[in-house]
Protein backbone atom coordinates (compact mmCIF):
# COMPACT_ATOMS: atom_id res chain seq x y z
CA UNK A 1 0.00 0.00 0.00
CA UNK A 2 1.21 3.50 -0.77
CA UNK A 3 1.80 6.06 2.01
CA UNK A 4 0.69 9.63 1.32
CA UNK A 5 1.69 12.91 3.00
CA UNK A 6 0.04 16.22 2.16
CA UNK A 7 1.58 19.65 2.61
CA UNK A 8 1.01 23.26 1.63
CA UNK A 9 -2.10 24.12 3.58
CA UNK A 10 -2.17 27.44 5.40
CA UNK A 11 -4.20 30.55 6.16
CA UNK A 12 -4.86 32.68 3.09
CA UNK A 13 -7.11 35.62 2.25
CA UNK A 14 -10.09 35.25 -0.04
CA UNK A 15 -9.02 35.62 -3.65
CA UNK A 16 -5.60 34.20 -2.92
CA UNK A 17 -3.91 31.04 -4.14
CA UNK A 18 -2.34 27.95 -2.63
CA UNK A 19 -0.63 24.89 -4.02
CA UNK A 20 -1.07 21.65 -2.13
CA UNK A 21 1.37 18.80 -2.58
CA UNK A 22 0.99 15.09 -1.93
CA UNK A 23 4.16 13.03 -1.64
CA UNK A 24 4.04 9.27 -1.90
CA UNK A 25 6.26 6.52 -0.61
CA UNK A 26 6.16 2.77 -0.54
CA UNK A 27 4.94 2.33 -4.09
CA UNK A 28 5.09 4.30 -7.32
CA UNK A 29 2.16 6.64 -7.87
CA UNK A 30 1.99 5.76 -11.55
CA UNK A 31 0.01 2.68 -10.51
CA UNK A 32 -2.82 4.78 -9.11
CA UNK A 33 -5.60 7.15 -10.02
CA UNK A 34 -5.17 10.03 -7.57
CA UNK A 35 -7.75 12.26 -5.97
CA UNK A 36 -8.18 15.19 -3.65
CA UNK A 37 -11.02 15.38 -1.15
CA UNK A 38 -11.88 17.87 1.57
CA UNK A 39 -13.82 17.96 4.79
CA UNK A 40 -15.08 21.13 6.46
CA UNK A 41 -16.04 21.22 10.14
CA UNK A 42 -19.42 19.63 10.70
CA UNK A 43 -19.69 18.49 7.09
CA UNK A 44 -19.13 15.23 5.27
CA UNK A 45 -16.02 14.61 3.22
CA UNK A 46 -16.49 15.72 -0.38
CA UNK A 47 -14.77 15.06 -3.67
CA UNK A 48 -12.64 17.86 -5.10
CA UNK A 49 -10.65 16.54 -8.06
CA UNK A 50 -9.16 13.40 -9.57
CA UNK A 51 -6.55 12.62 -12.21
CA UNK A 52 -5.85 9.54 -14.27
CA UNK A 53 -2.71 7.49 -13.69
CA UNK A 54 -1.06 8.98 -16.79
CA UNK A 55 -2.24 12.52 -16.03
CA UNK A 56 -4.15 12.77 -19.31
CA UNK A 57 -7.64 13.06 -17.84
CA UNK A 58 -9.07 15.02 -14.93
CA UNK A 59 -12.41 15.54 -13.25
CA UNK A 60 -13.53 18.27 -10.86
CA UNK A 61 -16.34 19.04 -8.48
CA UNK A 62 -18.58 21.79 -9.85
CA UNK A 63 -17.73 23.96 -6.86
CA UNK A 64 -14.03 24.17 -7.82
CA UNK A 65 -14.16 23.86 -11.61
CA UNK A 66 -12.25 26.68 -13.26
CA UNK A 67 -10.46 27.62 -10.03
CA UNK A 68 -8.58 24.43 -9.04
CA UNK A 69 -6.16 22.37 -11.12
CA UNK A 70 -4.97 18.87 -10.27
CA UNK A 71 -1.69 17.64 -11.72
CA UNK A 72 0.84 14.91 -11.12
CA UNK A 73 4.52 14.19 -11.63
CA UNK A 74 5.00 10.44 -11.62
CA UNK A 75 8.78 10.83 -11.84
CA UNK A 76 8.67 12.70 -8.51
CA UNK A 77 5.95 10.44 -7.10
CA UNK A 78 3.82 13.48 -6.33
CA UNK A 79 0.39 14.97 -6.97
CA UNK A 80 -0.55 18.62 -6.72
CA UNK A 81 -3.64 20.77 -6.32
CA UNK A 82 -3.31 24.36 -7.48
CA UNK A 83 -6.08 26.42 -5.90
CA UNK A 84 -6.81 29.91 -7.23
CA UNK A 85 -9.49 32.48 -6.42
CA UNK A 86 -9.99 30.89 -3.04
CA UNK A 87 -13.25 31.49 -1.18
CA UNK A 88 -14.07 31.17 2.52
CA UNK A 89 -16.20 28.15 1.68
CA UNK A 90 -13.03 26.38 0.50
CA UNK A 91 -11.91 26.21 4.13
CA UNK A 92 -11.41 22.54 5.02
CA UNK A 93 -8.92 19.81 5.68
CA UNK A 94 -7.73 18.59 2.30
CA UNK A 95 -6.85 14.94 1.79
CA UNK A 96 -4.89 13.20 -0.92
CA UNK A 97 -6.04 9.69 -1.85
CA UNK A 98 -4.96 6.87 -4.13
CA UNK A 99 -7.19 4.47 -6.02
CA UNK A 100 -5.88 1.26 -7.55
CA UNK A 101 -8.63 1.31 -10.15
CA UNK A 102 -6.85 1.62 -13.47
CA UNK A 103 -9.85 2.94 -15.39
CA UNK A 104 -12.29 5.72 -14.72
CA UNK A 105 -12.09 8.80 -12.55
CA UNK A 106 -13.96 7.90 -9.38
CA UNK A 107 -15.55 10.57 -7.23
CA UNK A 108 -16.62 8.29 -4.39
CA UNK A 109 -14.26 8.09 -1.46
CA UNK A 110 -14.91 4.37 -1.20
CA UNK A 111 -13.01 3.87 -4.45
CA UNK A 112 -9.80 5.08 -2.84
CA UNK A 113 -7.76 2.69 -0.72
CA UNK A 114 -4.97 4.90 0.63
CA UNK A 115 -5.33 8.28 2.32
CA UNK A 116 -3.02 10.93 3.69
CA UNK A 117 -3.41 12.60 7.07
CA UNK A 118 -4.70 15.86 5.60
CA UNK A 119 -3.56 19.48 5.47
CA UNK A 120 -5.59 22.43 6.76
CA UNK A 121 -6.61 25.19 4.37
CA UNK A 122 -8.23 28.25 5.91
CA UNK A 123 -9.55 31.08 3.73
CA UNK A 124 -10.36 34.32 5.52
CA UNK A 125 -12.91 36.79 4.22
Amino acid sequence: QVQLVESGGELVQAGGSLRLSCAASGRTLSSYVMGWFRQAPGKEREFVATISWAGTATRYADSVKGRFTISRDNAKNAVYLQMNSLKPEDTAVYYCAASDLRVGLPVAGSAYSSWGQGTQVTVSS
